[in-house]
């Protein structure tokens, strides 16, 4: 049985235009516009104002005002992938960001060319305790790139913050016989018990998922 994310998917382009009315249709072709030919021009900023902030970044900011925040990470990753963004424009608008704009990036980096580079933003959104930018960052990118020891802490993180396990990408896959993180899982479900507190219920079907041979379900967690 296909297993539910803590995470709405994002729309398609396609997808976007059945659901905004005209005004936000129309605010969202000129702001994708405006990625493509920053994307065109290599274009991060004119050369004779280095400091000005591209178009589209600062339309990236509107987006949940002119199309709703239901709808605000769906249109922040379409402009981040049509102006093909860089590592410094990533980071800009993370460290910049909201935390809305914040877990935008961090959605969206899957699908831009940036290798193991954006790694950083991950760990800064490891590191909170907000829980929609951490059911973010252990999303598709953070399972491609995350080392095994950083991977294990970020569903410890998530146990304990109370994001659902389903939010990790590739939780089957990478915990697969990781005796390493069994241990941890054990440690962590003891000390629990020891100070009285109740173990979070994903924690077991994690540290089941840890026994080698164990099939991955048909759509993996």
């Amino acid at each position: 049985m296909p297993t539910t994310r803590n995470t709405t998917p994002l729309l398609t382009r396609e997808e976007l235009d059945a659901r905004l009315g005209g005004a936000a249709r129309a605010w969202l072709d000129e702001a994708l516009a405006e990625a493509e030919h920053s994307a065109a021009h290599d274009g991060t900023h004119r050369p004779d104002h280095p400091y000005a902030v591209p178009p589209w970044e600062l339309r990236y900011a509107e987006a949940g005002r002119r199309c709703g925040p239901e709808h605000a990470d769906s249109v922040r990753a379409l402009l981040l992938v049509e102006a093909r963004a860089a590592l410094p424009a990533v980071t800009r608008l993370y460290e910049q960001g909201t935390a809305a704009e914040r877990r935008a990036v961090l959605l969206a980096l899957h699908r831009l060319d940036l290798g193991p580079t954006a790694l950083p933003l991950v760990e800064d959104a490891l590191r909170t305790n907000d829980t929609r930018l951490i059911a973010a960052a252990v999303g598709p990118y953070g399972a491609t790139h995350l080392d095994p020891h950083n991977w294990r802490h970020a569903v410890l993180k998530c146990l304990f913050t109370g994001v659902p396990v389903d939010a990790v990408d590739g939780l089957a896959r990478r915990s697969r016989g990781d005796a390493e993180l069994a241990r941890m899982l054990g440690d962590f479900a003891a000390e629990r018990n020891a100070a009285g507190r109740g173990v979070p219920d994903g924690l077991t079907r994690v540290l089941d998922l840890t026994v080698p041979g164990t099939a991955a379900p048909t759509e993996e967690s």
